[in-house]
């Protein structure tokens, strides 16, 4: 099939390729963050939350720094 015709089928992408390696790099940085804060000693509710803020602050900068 052409680009045209799976775009009006509707089958196209959900997410272009950037925005998925910028959510996936965003989940890599939560995770580790999660990780990090937990080994340090943190309880979990702690943990996820830095893990969360992290991961937030991630999406807006490999937003801006990938092309």
């Amino acid at each position: 099939m052409t680009r045209e015709n799976r775009q009006r089928d509707g089958n196209g992408p959900l997410l272009s390729q950037r925005a998925a390696m910028v959510f996936l790099l965003a989940a890599l940085v939560g995770i580790g963050a999660t990780a990090l804060a937990s080994l340090a000693g943190n309880a979990w509710p702690l943990a996820v939350s830095a893990g969360c803020g992290a991961g937030a602050m991630a999406v807006l900068f490999f937003n801006q720094i990938i092309d």
